[in-house]
């Protein structure tokens, strides 16, 4: 069997031939755009979800800071209103401490105040404003019930006046009749009075 191609024949498969050739390459050219066109929407995708989580970041960032200037803020005022910022006034806490013994009836109450000092800080931390001090309060009480003890030590760390944490306090029992209205308890606490001085002078010591 014999094929027979004309010259009309050859010149038609020629044009088809061409026109494939063309098909094949515009399909390659549209594969090929498309592909770099996901690549640039996926790239360009990426760059936007970055900007987009720096963007959060900066916000986060932006809101924690803003947190911690109002904490500040509100610790401040806190300090100021206890008398942080107002120095020792010895008076007044030999005021408010007899007071409180009277309060919660304690029997007897003897106390000793150290001289101030600097307070050291835990890490060596220190503030450039201020300087942290604490004079060292140590007292020894007498009461019926442990209750008017630990009454008496509460009030006392919660005092809207200064700022008094408890670094210990001892308990024990007192030999006494159990229907006598003599001393049950006796406790032996020490707490940190602690204030704060203006490093420029504007504060002083009462």
């Amino acid at each position: 069997m014999s094929t027979v191609f004309t010259t009309s024949g050859v010149r038609n498969l020629r044009v088809s031939w061409v026109l494939l050739a063309l098909s094949i390459a515009a399909a390659i050219c549209i594969v090929l755009a498309s592909q770099w066109y996901r690549e640039r929407e996926s790239r360009e995708g990426s760059q936007a979800e970055r900007r987009l989580q720096e963007a959060r970041g900066r916000v986060e960032a932006a809101r924690r800071e803003r947190d911690s200037l109002q904490e500040s803020a509100d610790t401040f005022r806190m300090l100021v209103d206890r008398g942080l910022l107002q120095g020792e006034r010895r008076l007044d806490l030999v005021e408010m401490v007899n007071g409180l013994r009277t309060r919660h009836e304690l029997f007897s109450l003897d106390y000793e105040i150290a001289p101030q000092r600097p307070l050291q800080l835990p890490g060596g931390r220190a503030y450039p404003a201020v300087d942290v001090l604490a004079s060292r309060v140590k007292m020894r009480l007498r009461a019926l019930h442990e209750g008017d003890v630990l009454g008496f030590v509460q009030d006392l760390g919660q005092s809207r006046q200064g700022f008094y944490p408890l670094d210990r306090c001892l308990m024990k029992r007192v030999d006494a009749p159990a229907d006598s209205i003599q001393p049950h308890v006796e406790a032996d606490c020490a707490f940190e009075w602690i204030t704060l001085k203006d490093k420029t002078g504007g504060n002083r010591a009462g």
